[in-house]
């Protein structure tokens, strides 16, 4: 007697394949948007902590040289909200990035980053 054979056909394998490489392609373009999110989110949060009493022109003065030193290029310092809310400062970071993924397809999201979170 014969037995059934077990496993995946050729065109099962080569379905997945297409499918794991659309998203690791999908997840190379968006990847880099996430990693200066967190890093302007980081740099907020330590602005909010270092620079307590401090005018708001010197808040985005030093924000602009943190994102020259952590290559941020989508938000400078003029592009903050700086308020005060009692004795503490709180610092707001808000902007839309356009990812183009292929065609004219493209993906936009919006980021928000607050010292007070």
């Amino acid at each position: 007697m014969r037995r059934k054979q077990l496993g995946m056909s050729l065109g099962a394998l080569m379905v997945g394949a297409v499918i794991f490489i659309v998203l690791a392609l999908l997840g190379m373009k968006v990847a880099p948007s996430y990693l200066e999110f967190y890093t302007i989110k980081k740099a907020v949060a330590a602005l909010s902590a270092e620079k307590r009493g401090a005018s708001p022109n010197d808040i985005r003065k030093a924000f602009d040289q943190r994102a020259q030193v952590d290559d941020i290029t989508t938000i400078k310092g003029s592009d903050l909200e700086i308020t005060k809310e009692g004795s503490e400062i709180v610092v707001n970071a808000a902007y839309r990035k356009e990812i183009p993924l292929f065609g004219n397809i493209g993906l936009h999201i919006d980021f928000a980053a607050s010292s007070k979170e």
